[in-house]
């Protein structure tokens, strides 16, 4: 006998929800999803009346559904926002082009504004460049850099007062895997921040209204509101330290369900001993970009690039930041070193 939906009682159920293992037919699905980031943007105070938003957009099912769930809400509780979409094109061929079609249909479809900023306009660099220089091995750094910085470039164009990032509880859950495994402690304090306040000039707040949303249940969202978006893997992922964490998260999440909330709640109350030295948080001396160091870590890869030494921004090589700075070539043997490193 078919499962009737256990919040109305009424109808058949559609969907088992992975979150909390309910079965609910399609309309109290929808509501319970909406209802749920709703709580969290309002328990957090995500957002003023009246301020600007950018909703970081790539077409993906994460930020198809936040743009969706966003306007929704703005609309049904009036939180008095003005949103926008923010894309960045990374210059992938078969992969960027196809999925910035998606959010221009988007843009058609939930009538918002839209600004793309691009890898070849900022930086004088694809990423389809770059990989051919760096090869698949530590791309997925350059693109994370340059990503972070172009989407506060677009914001700052764009005028606005926050971003928010389709990044979801999967997401976090990750994260904070990928900073304890690196023993990155400063990443590791912050990253389960659902918000975080300007740090510098040029630097927009940036907050998660999907924080505490399953992958799963965002997907089966996109999937009964029939939502336009694109599901292409990036083809130059396959290596991704991430993806080595997310399997494992996988892996955990089938023994034990709650492993994924289990982890972000650990991410949340981890507390760093007195006396841990900390990165001191500054600016760029080039681009005025936020740095703890002298060059910030676009700039070093910019200037490795430029240099056809790209596995200068990769690794530690700090003592080369006053050279950079002074425009003085590197010696022999400093250019020997970063040509001999296995990439």
């Amino acid at each position: 006998m078919p499962a009737q939906c256990s919040s109305c009682t009424e109808k058949r159920a559609v969907l088992k929800r992975p979150k909390t293992g309910h079965s609910l037919c399609k309309e109290c699905f929808f509501w319970a999803f909406e209802e749920e980031v709703h709580q969290t943007i309002v328990a957090a105070e995500l957002f003023k009346s009246g301020e600007t938003v950018g909703i970081a957009a790539s077409g993906g099912k994460d930020s198809t559904v936040l743009a969706h769930v966003m306007k929704l809400l703005n609309e049904r509780y009036s939180y008095g926002l003005e949103l926008m979409l923010i894309s960045v094109d990374e210059g992938i061929t078969g992969y960027r082009d196809d999925s910035l079609e998606t959010v221009k249909r988007n843009q058609q479809q939930y009538e918002l504004p839209l600004k793309i900023v691009s890898y070849e306009e900022l930086y004088g660099w694809t990423m389809d460049a770059i990989v051919k220089q760096v090869g698949l091995k530590n791309n997925c750094t350059f693109c994370g850099v340059f990503r972070r910085q172009a989407l506060d470039r677009g914001a700052v164009m764009l005028k606005v007062d926050k971003i928010c990032t389709g990044h979801n509880a999967d997401d976090v859950a990750e994260t904070v895997l990928m900073n304890v495994l690196r023993g990155d402690i400063a990443r590791l304090r912050r990253c389960t921040a659902i918000s975080t306040s300007s740090e510098g000039e040029g630097v927009v707040p940036r907050c998660k209204p999907l924080k505490y949303a399953y992958e799963k249940e965002i997907v089966l969202y996109a999937y009964f509101k029939k939502l336009d978006y694109f599901s292409t893997e990036c083809i130059y992922s396959p290596n991704a330290y991430r993806g080595y964490a997310r399997t494992f998260l996988k892996d955990l999440e089938s023994i034990r369900p709650s492993t994924i909330m289990d982890i972000i709640h650990s991410g949340e109350n981890l507390s760093v001993r007195e006396g841990v030295k900390m990165p001191v948080q500054g600016t760029c001396s080039r681009c005025g970009y936020i740095s703890s160091q002298a060059l910030c870590k676009s700039c070093v890869l910019l200037e490795g690039l430029n240099r056809g030494l790209p596995k200068l921004g990769i690794g530690k090589h700090h003592r080369l930041h006053d050279k950079i700075l002074s425009q003085q070539p590197l010696t022999e043997k400093e250019e020997r070193k970063l040509k001999s490193v296995d990439f």
